[in-house]
């Protein structure tokens, strides 16, 4: 019996999404599929103490042996997708859908004489005509008796049917016209199966001419003032479209393509393949790779398209881009893991007609070429613009998406792995201690503008975000990078060389608190870093430098990552530290660089929102929100308040003399000071 605990995912790596899981035994078998609007708060509910949990809930937990999850666009999507992986893995844990609860279908018998319309949930026979699966039983029913007004198909079980014959007398239903009785010759049995063949038409997709009569006819019954037909025509119109609701994850059913969709960053790139065929989705596989050398996105979609669909043909397994990963513990289909299954019900390496790309490859015209030979007939390859097929592309990108993150998000977490990234880091840098806190600084601003930085911290490599700090830049410091960089460092480590002055006079260590000192020492940054590290190449770390220099500073060591080529740059040295890209140290510097880039992006967008709303009243001191609302509402514009003298501007409700002095002399300069009557403001007074 397995303990859930060993594989029980970290509840922050879960995403929030509606979605499809899957829990596995030992040997990789499927044993339960389900599904959830939020992904996180259903299976964090599986692992709760086992006394608490069902029986059934129980023995499936302790079976299993790990759990992945699949996101969707919707909770109609994940019903959809969590039927198909049921019906494709029969797992021994969801036997209630595998019998009588399974998901309804509308049935057309054309394999009988007499085709019957029924709503069923059984297996599927030769023969017959499906549709569906639907969300929802009496949707299909309804449908069903709308249908029959237009197509009046029988529904009668075989011995009403039968029975009806011997007779000679039709069922309610053929007395109400909801069915054309061929059962008493009222129609031919040919005439009957023309209408069973309309029907199935109606339902493989062509609904709208249909749906169009039944609003018409609404529309003449209002007309007539047949308010009684125009509401069961209203009914009837409302129930078609419920029953052909179009999705993400169910498409035509002639669309035979697989989509392909790629996250990346720097270093690594998560790939996901959904394989749809028939319209449902029949498979899904996902990579980890990392980019050996530098290439763009459409480079390595062109590397992807040629190694999933060449080594197929030759039998092989495909490898995406640059060196495969192995996948992380409970994340298979997530994160994926690079190998064959018997999961899929088709041949993975049958090319389709089409296959989309969230981008298209560099060689688009030769990929094309290279998988019609192989094929044997036309392949297109494109990328979506709108439609239910983009829609299902995004939600492919989204599992990639989800998928990258997870695994930088374990790969962060790993405690073995935090402490090789640092100590590979140390040994890179040629740092005497040990790195137990990191700093990282980064710029941003448009053309100059709003110019502002981010501080970010990370303590035995995981983000402390307590201890983040923002940095709004204006003046001579704003007029570069490097100016910026160099206001930023200075500014920050003058409150750390201010803490070592107040801790000397007390005799205290550096962040040291006094137990008895009424005022303890301001932990506003806390204890300096071990290691600054800036966005940027040599400029921003020679003004980094610069700043340390000039506050006395000796015991912080300083390095700039380049984006572009990942490179490491340290101070008065004229070529970069190069650090392999697999590993974990430069792995490290690339998280927390990218977070002080999220983080001064974040803040740079809220003061650039701001200022789009600034007023000229926001500068005149003491004057809140309500106090401007009142000048507003009474002088009708900022233009008027201008003109205004302090005497009309004590006319407001709340203003008094030194107040409406400041408004005037703020807004309106030189006029105010010579207005009559005059001010004293020393006092406030009014003067005759």
């Amino acid at each position: 019996m397995a303990d859930p605990a060993s594989y029980r995912p970290a509840r922050q790596d879960i995403p929030t999404n509606p979605g499809v899981y899957r829990f596995r035994d030992e040997h990789g078998r499927v044993i339960y599929v389900g599904k959830a609007k939020n992904l996180r708060n259903r299976l964090s509910s599986y692992f709760a103490p086992l006394h608490q949990l069902s029986p059934k809930t129980r023995a499936m937990v302790t079976t299993a042996a790990a759990v992945q999850w699949t996101v969707v666009g919707s909770e109609f999507e994940s019903l959809q997708l969590e039927y198909t992986w049921i019906k494709e893995f029969a797992p021994r844990f969801n036997i209630a859908y595998r019998d009588d609860k399974s998901y309804p279908y509308l049935a057309v018998t054309m394999s009988e004489d007499v085709p019957r319309a029924m709503v069923t949930r059984g297996e599927k026979k030769p023969g017959n005509r499906y549709f569906g699966p639907y969300s929802q039983a009496w949707a299909i029913r309804d449908t069903l008796d709308a249908l029959l007004r237009v197509f009046p198909v029988r529904t009668c079980t075989k011995g009403v049917y039968q029975r009806a014959e011997r007779s000679g007398r039709p069922c309610l239903l053929g007395y109400i016209d909801k069915c054309s009785a061929p059962c008493v010759g009222e129609i031919s049995q040919e005439e009957h199966r023309r209408l069973a063949d309309d029907l199935c038409r109606f339902m493989a997709g062509h609904a709208r001419p249909y749906i169009r009569e039944l609003t018409r006819q609404m529309n003449e019954a209002a007309e007539r003032m047949d308010f009684e037909t125009a509401a069961a025509r209203r009914d009837d119109v409302g129930a078609l479209e419920r029953a052909f609701e179009r999705n993400t994850v169910v498409l035509a059913d002639t669309t035979d393509a697989d989509f392909f969709a790629i996250a990346e960053d720097e270093l690594e790139a998560a790939v996901q393949v959904f394989y749809v065929r028939g319209g449902r989705i029949r498979g899904q596989r996902g990579w980890i790779t990392e980019k050996v050398e530098d290439v763009t996105t459409a480079e390595l979609m062109t590397n992807l398209l040629q190694q999933v669909y060449g080594e197929a043909q030759t039998g092989l397994a495909p490898a995406a881009s640059g060196r495969r990963k192995p996948a992380a513990q409970g994340s298979e289909d997530v994160v994926g893991q690079h190998r064959r299954t018997s999961e899929l019900a088709y041949r993975q390496d049958t090319i389709p007609r089409t296959v989309y790309v969230s981008t298209e490859p560099d060689e688009a015209d030769e990929i094309r070429g290279w998988l019609s030979q192989l094929r044997g007939s036309q392949v297109t390859v494109q990328r979506p613009q709108r439609g239910d097929k983009a829609q299902l592309l995004e939600t492919v990108a989204e599992n990639a998406r989800q998928a990258l993150a997870l695994h930088k998000s374990r790969r962060a977490g790993d405690l073995t792995t935090r402490s090789a990234s640092l100590q590979q880091l140390q040994e890179a840098l040629g740092l005497p201690d040990a790195l137990m806190r990191i700093e990282c600084y980064d710029i941003s601003h448009v053309q100059g503008t709003n110019v502002v930085a981010s501080m970010v911290v990370f303590e035995d490599g995981l983000p402390r975000k307590s201890e983040y700090r923002k940095f709004s830049i204006t003046g001579d410091a704003a007029r570069d990078d490097t100016a910026s960089m160099y206001d930023v460092i200075h500014r920050r480590f003058s409150r750390h060389v201010e803490q070592q002055r107040r801790a000397a006079e007390k005799g205290l260590s550096t962040g040291e608190v006094s137990p008895d000192a009424e005022e303890p020492t301001s932990r506003a940054f806390a204890y300096p870093p071990n290691l600054v590290i800036v966005d940027g190449g040599p400029p921003q770390v020679a003004a980094a430098q610069r700043a340390l220099d000039d506050l006395g500073v000796t015991d912080v060591h300083v390095v700039g990552l380049a984006k572009r080529l990942e490179e490491v740059w340290v101070p008065d040295d004229e070529f970069p530290v190069i650090l392999p890209r697999a590993s974990e140290g430069l792995f490290l510097m690339q998280r927390v660089r990218d977070e002080a880039h999220r983080f001064a992006i974040t803040f740079h967008r809220q003061k650039r929102s701001k200022a789009m709303t600034v007023s000229a009243l926001d500068e005149v001191p003491g004057l809140g929100p309500a106090k401007q609302k009142a000048l507003l509402k009474h002088f009708g514009s900022v233009k008027k308040l201008r003109a205004a003298t302090p005497e009309e501007i004590l006319e407001v409700k709340g203003f008094g003399p030194a107040l409406a002095v400041k408004v005037a002399e703020s807004l309106g300069g030189e006029r105010a000071a010579s207005s009559e009557p005059g001010v004293d403001t020393g006092t406030g007074e009014l003067l005759e």
